[in-house]
């Protein structure tokens, strides 16, 4: 089902890329946004139920799978679950190898956290714009919602509190290697005395303090960017839907030929976050002399 007769262009975009928040009104009180203007009035601390509840769903999947594969692990001749996980944990380990030259326990299982967990809340981008978010409206309609008040994102990624969220952890444990490897004395001068020795000092503050803050927000930017991109692309063809047949069909086309090369974007974009993760992490490891 396409846009709702009801529903102009406009608002049906709108109404897609709306999350479905709670929060505290000043005037309506605590309860869910019936409108993106209410999900703003409610502030900061308001929450992305939609965005939680998938992101820690995939998270729950990656995990439960992963374990399962590995309790199940035999010497023998491999499954074909047990093949594809080795694949994906090569293909991670052989990353960090080639990226990360210190010794940290940590940032292979991280590596393979993200680059899973990401691909996989990409990935909810493939199933059709409408589907879900038609299927909860008319679930809610029976308790009396009014389906067109009731919204729904299925793609965690396409929410920028969930790219930075992820940007910031990342970026937590830059800051916490760069002084538990150089000792905070280490951290400060690598922060003031580069790259123009001691009298460049306020010059080397802003140039690595730029350089320092440019991770977590590449990392966010990024990812954000390109998927809120391809999920707005999907809801613009969807647009093409009940016109006529020759625009059904167009869309339907043009539906599975930006399906199958979104395929690629949502690999490189886990990729490169996981890339520039475990760079981040090598260079908070590395001492300048």
């Amino acid at each position: 089902m396409a846009a709702s007769e009801t529903l102009t262009s406009q608002a049906y975009i709108q109404h897609h890329l709306t999350n479905l928040t709670l929060g505290v009104h000043p005037e309506h009180g605590f309860g869910f946004a019936h409108s993106s203007a209410e999900a703003a009035e409610m502030g900061f601390w308001a929450i992305n139920v939609d965005t939680m509840f998938f992101s820690i769903l995939l998270g729950y999947l990656f995990i439960w799978f992963f374990r399962r594969v590995a309790e199940q692990m035999t010497a023998g001749v491999p499954g074909t679950a047990q093949n594809f996980v080795e694949w994906i944990v090569d293909f991670v380990e052989e990353n960090v190898r080639g990226s990360f030259t210190a010794k940290n326990p940590l940032v292979g299982p991280l590596a393979l956290t993200i680059f899973a967990w990401v691909f996989l809340m990409n990935l909810m981008d493939l199933i059709p714009v409408d589907l879900l978010p038609y299927l909860f409206g008319q679930l809610m309609s029976v308790f009396g919602a009014d389906p067109h008040h009731v919204f729904l994102r299925v793609v965690p990624t396409t929410d920028p509190n969930a790219t930075f969220g992820m940007a910031l952890v990342v970026f937590g444990l830059v800051l916490y290697y760069s002084v538990k490897m150089k000792g905070i004395g280490g951290f400060a001068a690598e922060l003031t005395m580069q790259p123009f020795g001691k009298w460049g000092m306020p010059a080397n503050l802003l140039l690595e303090g730029i350089s320092l803050l440019s991770k977590p927000l590449s990392l966010a930017l990024r990812l954000f960017g390109n998927m809120y991109a391809g999920e707005m692309i999907f809801i613009l063809i969807a647009l093409l839907y009940g016109g006529s047949m020759v625009l059904n069909i167009t869309g339907g086309m043009l539906q599975f030929v930006w399906a199958v090369f979104h395929i690629l974007i949502i690999t490189l974009q886990a990729f490169i976050f996981m890339v520039l993760t475990i760079v981040y992490l090598d260079m908070a490891h590395q001492e300048h002399h």
